[in-house]
């Protein structure tokens, strides 16, 4: 399995849908950032601004992330694993 190290805090959790097919979403704010070792794997998408990762229970998670998505994009591309 691989990993990157990146320091991110939680902004959005996704607990699942209403009956009218709108996200229940749960917002944080002003959490700290942490330094986390996440499997690549998890990762869904990169954004600018947010990390998208899986989670447990078919939860999905927005973490903000301290950086900007070209520096992300460069170490992933060195580690073999950017497909461009």
């Amino acid at each position: 399995m691989k990993y990157i190290a990146l320091r991110v805090r939680t902004a959005m959790l996704v607990h699942g849908y209403t009956a009218e097919n709108k996200e229940i979403v749960e917002e944080f704010h002003d959490e700290p950032f942490l330094e986390k070792l996440i499997a690549i794997e998890r990762i869904q998408s990169v954004t600018e601004k947010y990390l998208l990762v899986s989670s447990s229970h078919g939860r999905v998670m927005y973490w903000e992330y301290e950086g900007d998505l070209d520096s992300i994009a460069q170490r992933l591309n060195a580690a073999g694993l950017l497909v461009a």
